[in-house]
């Protein structure tokens, strides 16, 4: 049985440097499909989708609202063809009626476990419209390591510098932040992957640089304490979502290769001034996730913000304006309100304003979109302040005897002291 897995493409956020790590969507998805099924996988933010070839199901990996209109595309070029199309990806899981009106067949929830029984419907002719494993999480010991031999590895390199590989430690988050929709998707219990299963996984990569996507490294202090410890003598180098603002932590964070940070900075605090600093004594850097249009700010209140990132220096700033997922409380709440301005999903990309601001007009909200990306890169722009963030985190691997470089002609990584 030939297999196609499709990872859509869609508009990247304006201002912001353009640059593709590995989908880890898709990778994770390809470790439930059975080994004796020929799957080929084409990110189509890198490379085109082949319509023509033989094949006998397609897969639609949808991670994002915004990759909605060009998944929906895909779909039509292949039912089109009479190739059978299937759906799944958190994009699927927000979007499902919507997304049931262009597949043959939707898959929702998490996969492990799930797909082979799925692929014998398809085999066997009664493939199932829907398949709804939302409330009815697998157990997460089943969760292994994920299919990474199906990427095209000399894609993924930004001028010559091998981008991070994703990979996860836990599933759900117990927070349930207002604009966020994990609590719907992963549900609002903290789920950890067994840590012996999480080293293997890493083990396993040859990249050096990893991105640990959990949505939190904040929600189990024992557990951070042991996966921290574990993971120390791999010598990894990795990227996380916020870390526990605790000594003891962020001291086992850095000591096992913690690089940077996303952390939200939501506000001028010294809660928040005092947790980039003691992030930085750590050796993290910090890259704050700033999120605009939300209803406590007005726009001299943005331009304070901006300033005040300037102030402490952060390292990088990601600017992007409050978009109303489906199935994030805030929607709910800009709906009750009357203040959702479109549903149109291509411009559900954090850049472009959606909904009617509290305190300003979407005009003037977007307009500060770009004041704030401006004004914080004036002078040094996201390229430049990127590369220092390399900068330091290639002293440390050479160091430590783990720096890889990227040889674009041979199109393979290799340890140089």
């Amino acid at each position: 049985m030939k297999m196609k897995l499709i990872y859509p493409r869609w508009p990247k956020l304006d201002r912001q440097t353009e640059f593709h790590l590995p989908p880890h969507g898709p990778v994770v998805f390809a470790a439930a499909v059975p080994s004796e099924v020929d799957l080929d996988f084409t990110d189509e933010n890198l490379e085109e989708v082949d319509f023509d070839g033989a094949v006998d199901l397609v897969a639609l990996s949808v991670m994002l609202t915004s990759q909605l209109p060009r998944a929906f595309e895909i779909a039509r070029g292949f039912r089109e063809r009479n190739v059978p199309v299937i759906f799944g990806g958190i994009a699927v899981m927000l979007h499902a009626e919507e997304v049931a009106e262009h597949a043959d067949s939707v898959f929702l929830g998490e996969v492990e476990g799930r797909f082979a029984g799925v692929l014998d419907d398809f085999k066997n002719g009664r493939m199932k419209k829907l398949y709804d494993y939302m409330n009815d999480h697998p157990d997460i010991a089943l969760v292994g390591t994920a299919r990474r031999e199906i990427l095209k590895r000399d894609l993924y390199n930004y001028r010559g510098v091998q981008m991070l590989d994703l990979v996860h430690a836990s599933r759900g988050c117990k927070f349930d932040c207002f604009p966020c929709c994990t609590g719907f998707l992963g549900g609002k219990k903290f789920r950890a992957r067994p840590i012996d299963k999480v080293v293997e996984e890493m083990e396993s990569i040859r990249n050096n640089r990893l991105f640990i996507v959990d949505n939190s490294l904040a929600q189990d202090r024992q557990w951070l304490k042991d996966l921290f410890t574990a993971i120390a003598p791999l010598k990894k180098k990795w990227v996380s979502h916020p870390i526990l603002d605790d000594p003891e932590i962020l001291k086992l964070a850095a000591d096992a290769g913690a690089w940077y940070v996303y952390q939200a900075v939501f506000n001028t605090s010294d809660v928040i001034r005092n947790r980039i600093r003691r992030l930085k004594e750590h050796g993290i850097g910090v890259e704050g996730t700033i999120i605009l249009g939300t209803d406590d700010q007005t726009e001299d209140g943005i331009k304070r913000l901006v300033d005040f990132l300037m102030e402490i220096e952060l390292d990088i700033a990601e600017f992007t304006i409050m978009t109303p997922f489906p199935q994030s409380p805030i929607r709910r709440t800009l709906e009750e309100e009357g203040r959702i301005l479109s549903s149109n999903w291509i411009d559900y990309t954090a850049d472009k304003v959606v909904f009617k601001p509290k305190h300003m007009t979407p005009e003037k909200l977007q307009e500060m979109y770009y004041y704030a990306w401006d004004t914080f890169y004036a002078g040094s722009g996201h390229q430049l302040k990127m590369g220092e963030l390399f900068k330091k985190v290639i002293g440390r691997e050479m160091d430590d005897g783990t720096y890889r470089r990227y040889d674009p002609r041979t199109r393979r990584a290799f340890t140089t002291s």
